[in-house]
């Protein structure tokens, strides 16, 4: 193989903020991932961190958020990008029992194999990766 060259797959998909959009984020990444083992997964973690972006940043509304889906042989990575606008990262709460938000990066954290935040409050990029095999070897997606 030549040393520059790459076995990932990399999609990306803007959506405007509007909430019938996550469902388009879904049957987007479902296309993408059919016939994966990690397709429901996948798609459930998209459905939630689009949901966040929705809900919880400017993308909400008039703004847009962006997807991205890298396959490898060995990982899925899905990312959501907002447009930012709130002061603090998002990141894994521990609501009460009767608490009706705060659960869904949790979610998303227990299902993923790992999950990183980067950006500021003009927008954050949560990526969470779901591993094809812990083991060496493992079969691709």
């Amino acid at each position: 193989m030549h040393e520059y060259t790459s076995t990932a797959r990399v999609w990306g998909l803007t959506c405007p903020g509007f909430p019938e959009e996550v469902s388009r984020a879904r049957r987007w990444t479902r296309d993408i991932l059919r016939g994966s083992p990690l397709a429901d997964d996948a798609e459930l973690i998209v459905s939630e961190l689009s949901a966040n972006a929705i809900l919880h940043t400017t993308s909400g509304g008039v703004g847009s958020f962006h997807l991205a889906l890298a396959v490898s042989p060995k990982v899925v990575a899905l990312s959501v990008t907002d447009e930012g606008g709130t002061g603090t990262a998002p990141k894994v709460e521990q609501p009460s029992m009767d608490a009706v938000h705060g659960r869904g990066l949790g979610m998303v954290s227990v299902i993923a194999h790992r999950v990183i935040v980067h950006g500021s409050h003009s927008g954050y990029t949560v990526t969470a990766e779901l591993f094809t095999d812990n083991q060496p070897g493992g079969l691709p997606c």
